[in-house]
């Protein structure tokens, strides 16, 4: 989905005029007064009723003020929420509050959305449905049904019309957004066009319940064989990218587990939940982004189950590899390895005072956490910090940051179930089994086809390449500055290099044979091994070959 196919965005002054007023009634003046809106909409502001005195904070009346705007400003807070880079932790704390609840849309609306988007009468789909919703959030609610066949489902429908209004709020924000950078000095360097193009590609997502479904079915394929948790199923035939059906789950939110009725540990469900949301990142660097209770439903035998799968983290595999790295080194205090780890990501650059930075680090280590570091979400927003972030250049994933969030919020929920809950004692083991398997150099053997296709690549490109380079030099098209006191010696050189590259070429031919080989599961199995004897054998050389290469390279150096 993508808002472009909604047609041309007009500016909505009915609605601009509500939020000046809104921003106007929260004692937010002097911001208007910068962009021209005061001005412009003076009579307006005058013909209102203020509020004369309002007893709270910036922050505090910034959340007044997007929870008066409704759906798409309290969607935008919770986003804005997990980016205290931007707005600061006093805001993004305070924005964290904002709750979805809204009143519930007539049951009649609600009947006529299902009838639309599936073509047929609501007895017609369903057995029984309940007028009443289960819950009710700003994009859609959820309401109990059962299908004819007599399966227990929950349904998850979209408000009535909730696109074009957020399509038009949307708009707003770009004229506001623009007004903010053009004409308040503070704002030029927060890059609020970018901000809202992040949230609007967030928004379009979670409003697409194909998209969820589609979440929540390859998260379920990932914990399909662990019995402790538990997803939805979803029912195509029943849904739409406006309706959702799902499995019904019979559970309790994880915060009220202790005071009901629910036959489970609060100690088992926080591990189970720590090591389930760290498989997740650090195995299939895919994780639940929205982890509030009402999210998290905890069953007998300790089940813990996952629902809304509208925002899901998304991290690339070699990012995970370095993320994990860079945890361990967190976990061993070592601060040189953190530092070298933030430069080998690019999170921080060479140019960085490195001094200035491993006190920092010592300071959020020690004042936060002592000599036990419990979590490491807490690490990464205190690591996070505008001021931080602004200080040392701190360049930071789309996702890293909505990562810190979840860790936070899993520490906490954690906590509540067991006060004595340690994140990093439940997923240490994890992390470093792992690493373990990803450093282990029988992975070669299960290199993907891709890889092998580099690989292979790379060995048919690279003599030419070589020859392309020499033979530009030869003729003086690549510029190259030497001190040459031996032209023999260069040429000496030259010709131990390219002795040492062409052995090198061999030993990657013989590694990728051996691979595809051993890969094809064909010739005589080894004894103990199972692998091909062929494929064993000719990997072995390579090692060895590799071996007396760089053995040899060391010595001459």
């Amino acid at each position: 989905m993508n808002f472009r196919q909604f047609g041309s965005k007009k500016l909505d002054f009915e609605r601009l005029e509500e939020i000046i007023a809104i921003l106007a009634k929260y004692e937010f003046i002097d911001i208007l007064k910068k962009t021209g809106l005061k001005k412009s909409f003076r009579r307006l502001i005058r013909s209102k009723d203020f509020l004369e005195e309002l007893d709270a904070s910036a922050p505090e009346r910034i959340l007044l003020v997007f929870e008066e705007l409704g759906t798409t400003f309290i969607k935008f807070g919770q986003i804005l929420s997990t980016r205290p880079d931007i707005v600061g932790d006093d805001i993004a704390n305070e924005l964290a509050k904002l709750q979805d609840a809204v009143p519930q849309d007539s049951f009649e609306s609600i009947k006529n959305e299902i009838e639309q988007e599936l073509n047929r009468p609501l007895g017609e789909i369903f057995l029984e449905f309940s007028e009443v919703p289960v819950a009710s959030a700003s994009i859609a609610q959820v309401h109990e049904a059962t299908l004819h066949d007599g399966t227990l489902v929950a349904v998850k429908i979209q408000r009535p019309n909730i696109i074009e209004q957020i399509k038009k709020d949307i708009t707003i924000m770009r004229y506001l957004g623009g007004l903010l950078e053009r004409r308040v000095s503070d704002f030029r360097y927060y890059n609020v066009s970018g901000v809202i193009d992040e949230f609007e590609r967030a928004i379009v997502k979670e409003l697409d319940f194909e998209l969820e479904a589609r979440n929540m079915e390859k998260f379920r394929t990932y914990f399909e064989d662990n019995s402790k948790i538990c997803v939805p199923m979803n029912y195509d035939e029943y849904s739409t990218m406006k309706v959702l059906t799902m499995d019904f789950i019979d559970g309790v939110k994880i915060s009220e587990m202790k005071d009901s009725h629910i036959k489970a540990d609060g100690k088992s469900i926080a591990r189970i939940g720590a090591r389930c949301y760290f498989e997740q990142i650090f195995k299939y660097g895919f994780f639940h982004g929205d982890p509030h209770p009402g999210n998290l439903l905890v069953k007998d035998n300790n089940t813990l189950c996952f629902i809304d799968f509208g925002i899901m983290g998304h991290l690339d595999m070699d990012f995970v590899d370095n993320l994990a790295e860079l945890f361990t080194y967190i976990v061993d205090y070592d601060l040189n390895g953190i530092i070298n780890q933030l430069l080998y990501m690019e999170i921080i650059n060479d140019t960085v005072d490195i001094k200035s930075l491993k006190y920092d680090l010592i300071d959020i280590i020690d004042q936060s956490y002592g000599a036990d570091i419990k979590d490491l979400g807490g690490f990464i927003n205190e690591f996070s910090t505008p001021d931080l972030m602004e200080k040392y250049k701190i360049e930071l994933p789309k996702d890293f940051i909505l990562l810190g969030k979840v860790l936070g919020f899993l520490e906490d929920i954690g906590r509540g179930l067991d006060p004595n809950f340690n994140t990093i004692e439940v997923t240490e083991p994890l992390i470093k089994k792992l690493l373990s398997e990803r450093l282990n150099p029988m992975n070669i053997l299960n290199y993907k086809t891709q890889y092998l296709f580099e690989l292979q690549h790379i060995g048919k490109d690279l003599p030419r390449t070589i020859s392309q380079t020499l033979l530009k030099a030869k003729k003086g098209q690549i510029g190259i500055d030497l001190t040459l006191n031996s032209l023999d010696e260069f040429s000496s050189n030259l010709d131990k290099m390219v002795d040492r590259i062409s052995v090198a070429l061999i030993i990657a031919s013989l590694v990728v044979g051996s691979a595809l080989i051993i890969q094809s599961g064909r010739g005589i199995p080894s004894p103990g091994l199972g692998f091909s004897t062929i494929g064993t054998v000719i990997f072995l050389i390579a090692s060895l070959l590799a071996i007396i290469l760089i053995v040899v390279i060391v010595r001459r150096n």
